[in-house]
């Protein structure tokens, strides 16, 4: 249990490891080691998917795309052209298609990233990443730390969201 979502980040690997040997081999396919795939999901023969990862019922990831590791994609999510993802949490329904970076981040359910957004996850400075909410500041701990997006987020074409970045539900960015 956490009690912010920044927490989780650094345990998904982990996790993954632990839900992808558990998983129903009726439905899911390990395709290499610690890569667990849904039978219906699509996977483009140029698309690279690093272990460990988990890529739910109906996704599809498109040509080029770089699933690097520690990656937990959710049903009908879309992983697009020249897309990278790292340490990162993808519910259901999120669409990140074309020229994306999301990398140790939390990307909720429908969420939808235009044509070369990117989650920074690395301060320039390379100092601790701290999350503001009003006037607090929260100490995250973490030298990477991309965002956590909420639900129905819609974050525009070649947005870089700065780490450490929380984004509300129903948001347009």
């Amino acid at each position: 249990r956490y009690e912010y979502p920044w927490q989780g980040i650094s345990g998904i690997e982990k996790f993954i490891l632990t839900l992808g040997s558990r998983l129903d081999k009726n439905e899911y396919i390990e395709i290499k080691e610690n890569v667990w795939v849904h039978k219906s999901a699509v996977i483009a023969s140029t698309a690279y998917v690093g272990a460990p990862c988990i890529i739910g019922r109906g996704t599809q990831v498109r040509h080029s795309a770089f699933i690097r590791s520690a990656a937990l994609i959710g049903e009908s999510c879309v992983i697009g052209n020249s897309t990278e993802v790292k340490n990162a949490i993808i519910f259901d329904e999120v669409q990140i298609p074309h020229f994306n970076y999301v990398g140790d981040s939390i990307l909720g359910f429908r969420a939808h990233f235009g044509a070369g957004a990117v989650t920074s996850n690395v301060k320039s400075d390379r100092s601790f990443i701290k999350v503001r909410c009003g006037n607090d500041i929260y100490e995250t701990g973490l030298k990477k730390f991309g965002a956590v997006v909420g639900d129905n987020v819609e974050v525009g074409c070649n947005c870089v969201l700065n780490p450490g970045t929380v984004i509300g539900v129903n948001t347009n960015i």
